[in-house]
């Protein structure tokens, strides 16, 4: 039998199911890749936000890592929530020795407002993650806490992805779904630049959107996309899982990771 393409994400994990580890590999399983997981941190969180957060030891991390590499190897790498600096300095060290494509999701903050990223970690994830990454997917949050640079509309798209390009990745995709309007995203490596446009659907539900989006880009990275192709293809397999997304406790509900199954 033929062995799918495997998907290493490093990430925290979300108990409630709808982001971080679990959102992850349910994303690389539905896109027909191999998901393995390398887990950062242990959260107690639900549809109401996150009410605990644990950070494993970087020797735990970093034996994760080899463990799974050394014996599987990956196609592609995303990487989510890095709570400390020593956490991203080792992911960073790692991530540096792998030549497979790697997905840098510089998770700052929780759906629902919750700091996931210490503050001392910022300058670690600048200088030390950012250049291992093929494409880095900040949000407009992210944006503005990594480089200052204040996104209010769509012409600020381009200013902002030059600033993150500035920390080293090779193509950044500054995500404008906090915009209003049409959800517009930009792809640019510096000198070619990609417009995703999406209708925006009335849906609350929206839990686990980024970590999908690095997630379904690592996946069609391993399937042998370019990096336009992987984006266009991960916008339109998030686009129908916000489209999809439902209710679930008493908080924001998460994507539909499994809407290709019922559509």
């Amino acid at each position: 039998m033929r062995t799918p393409p495997r998907v290493l994400t490093v990430a925290g994990s979300d108990s409630g199911g709808g982001a971080g580890i679990q959102a992850d590999l349910k994303t690389m399983l539905a896109l027909g890749t191999h998901g393995m997981s390398v887990l950062t941190a242990v959260t107690a969180q639900n549809s109401l936000g996150v009410q605990g957060a644990w950070e494993l030891p970087a020797e735990a991390v970093r034996a994760q890592f080899r463990s799974v590499v050394d014996d599987i190897g990956v196609q592609a790498v995303k990487t989510g929530m890095l709570s400390s600096p020593e956490l991203v300095e080792t992911v960073a060290a790692l991530l540096a020795g792998v030549s497979a494509p790697v997905v840098v999701d510089p998770v700052g903050v929780s759906k629902h407002g919750d700091a996931l990223l210490a503050a001392s970690a910022l300058d670690a994830v600048r200088t030390k993650l950012l250049p291992t990454a093929t494409l880095a997917t900040p949000n407009l949050d992210e944006v503005a806490q990594l480089t200052g640079v204040r996104v209010r509309g769509e012409a600020d798209l381009p200013r902002a992805a030059a600033a993150v390009l500035g920390f080293g990745p090779r193509w950044a995709l500054i995500k404008g779904g906090h915009l209003a309007g049409d959800a517009v995203d930009l792809l640019t490596d510096g000198t070619e630049e990609h417009w995703l446009r999406a209708p925006r659907h009335d849906n609350r539900h929206t839990h686990g959107t980024g970590c999908t989006l690095a997630s379904a880009v690592a996946a069609r990275l391993a399937l042998g996309d370019t990096v336009p192709e992987a984006v266009a293809a991960a916008k339109e397999y998030v686009t129908g899982a916000i489209a999809g997304g439902f209710r679930l406790g008493a908080g924001i509900g998460p994507v539909d990771h499994g809407w290709r199954l019922r559509a």
